[in-house]
């Protein structure tokens, strides 16, 4: 009996090593640490390939998603401005290859206090609603700013406003239990949830189980955007309390990218509920007003593999003389990790902002591992101390931002939905600039010298999660 397991467990350990040689799809270095993986633990290997290590989006949840792609590409297309509307160089007409998103001219926006601020601007615009309000968020707690939101969307539904609500079936799991969410939908507001589990063995063989839509979306009356990192919890997020607060950034915009967004919505939306109503109206792009140039920018599992590392690549190089990030979460794999250095070796001054610390253990060892190739090309990098900061904002050269949902980790890049926006207005961007300088001010620089002085023992630490990393 152990002769025949130990040849059953051969013959499976060649055909997933075989399948993870054989694909296009996957990194080398990926391949390399699947391989490790297999070998390391051999049993439980083979098992965590088979739950992970195919990042396949696939069954009546794929279909209905590509079913609501083609309804929407006509409005996606039309939605983008006339032909002559600046791009900002060649990370915008990439940001256009990924979902059809172009760029367009005259909107405006005004960057947030996070988070009782934003918070409260958003109930305003939640009152002054007339037509409609979608909301997406991944996750909805059941506190005091999701109970306020709550209330604000059921007193808009009582008043004859379309509202929609509509949540990650995993992070917001405990919302979706709770008496909140049963008034909503008494108070007639439309609720959906997205990638819901169901049958765990029948879902595996149509996706991953963890393949999440971690967008973040507020439209209302298709006209004000919110948008931003923030889920819809106070800044105390009491689900992981040790780590807060929570420290978010969020910006109210106006102009055409809102449509752009609502059709993002409409997109998922559509997927949760196949044959719901659209309620889009199919409107030209107007001459153009007075305004900056953005354009929305939604990636996830259904669009090629590493377009979203590409893209964060694109927007790097676009830096000429400063660049500054923000993100809780960073593990950005070999094709963002050299074009940092790249830039940085250049003369640009790249400087990273990280939680000192972070909810996931994991990924901050990870984010480590990079330290040291980063700061020998010449990046800066602070760790933030004031709780976790949740803000993800990348401003180039004090004009241009890239700002939304998306990490700079592995998750954001292959297996989440997320939503981002790229703009070019000196104005805003020097505020969220002066925001990522405030979050420098309460950081702690990182001391080249001290990495540079780090053991050997504590580098195979750092590097074993980050050859672990392309895994999650």
């Amino acid at each position: 009996m152990a002769t025949l397991l130990s040849f059953l467990h051969i013959l499976a350990f060649a055909a997933v090593t075989l399948r993870v040689l054989a694909r296009s799809d996957m990194l080398p270095t990926t391949r390399v640490a699947w391989i490790l993986v297999l070998l390391a633990v051999p049993v439980f290997g083979l098992v965590l390939y088979f739950f992970f290590g195919e990042v396949h989006f696939r069954g009546p949840v794929q279909a209905a998603h590509a079913a609501a792609l083609r309804e929407t590409r006509p409005l996606v297309l039309a939605s983008g401005a006339a032909p002559d509307v600046p791009r900002y160089g060649g990370a915008s007409a990439f940001a256009t290859s990924v979902n059809g998103f172009g760029p367009t001219s005259g909107n405006h926006g005004e960057l947030l206090e996070s988070p009782e601020g934003a918070r409260a601007r958003l109930i305003a615009d939640f009152e002054a609603a007339q037509r409609s309000i979608d909301v997406l968020y991944y996750i909805w707690l059941d506190d005091e700013t999701g109970r306020a939101v709550a209330e604000a969307l059921m007193r808009a539904a009582r008043r004859g406003v379309r509202c929609r609500a509509m949540v990650d079936a995993i992070g917001s799991h405990a919302f979706r239990r709770s008496e909140t969410w049963a008034r909503l939908r008494e108070a007639g507001v439309e609720t959906s949830a997205c990638l819901p589990i169901g049958n765990p063995f029948v879902t595996l063989f149509q996706r991953r189980l963890d393949l999440r839509n971690h967008r973040k979306i507020t439209v209302i009356d298709d006209a004000v955007l919110h948008c931003g990192s923030q889920n819809c919890a106070d800044a105390a997020f009491r689900v992981k309390p040790r780590y807060a607060p929570w420290v978010d950034v969020m910006v109210r915009f106006e102009g055409p990218v809102v449509r752009q967004m609502q059709l993002l919505f409409l997109q998922d939306w559509l997927t949760c509920r196949p044959g719901a109503a659209a309620i889009c109206a199919d409107e030209a792009p107007g001459d153009p007003a007075p305004g900056f140039v953005a354009q929305a920018v939604g990636t996830g599992p259904n669009v090629n593999h590493d377009v979203t590392a590409q893209l964060f690549a694109r927007l790097v190089c676009e830096a000429e003389r400063e660049l500054v990030i923000s993100t809780p979460y960073f593990v950005p794999g070999e094709t963002l990790c050299q074009a940092l250095m790249g830039v940085a070796r250049s003369g640009v001054a790249v400087t990273m902002i990280l939680p000192a610390r972070n909810d996931s253990g994991f990924v901050s060892r990870a984010s480590r591992s990079y330290y040291p190739r980063l700061m020998a090309a010449g990046v800066r990098i602070a760790e933030y101390n004031g709780g976790l900061l949740h803000s993800k904002t990348l401003t180039i050269d004090g004009r241009t931002v890239f700002m939304g949902s998306s990490n700079l980790d592995i998750r954001s890049f292959d297996l989440n939905f997320e939503n981002d926006i790229l703009f070019t207005d000196a104005a805003l961007a020097g505020a969220i600039r002066d925001r990522q300088m405030q979050y420098l001010a309460a950081s702690t620089p990182v001391d080249p010298a001290v990495v540079a002085g780090w053991s050997l023992t504590r580098r195979i630490w750092l590097n074993a999660f980050a050859v672990v990393g392309p895994l999650l």
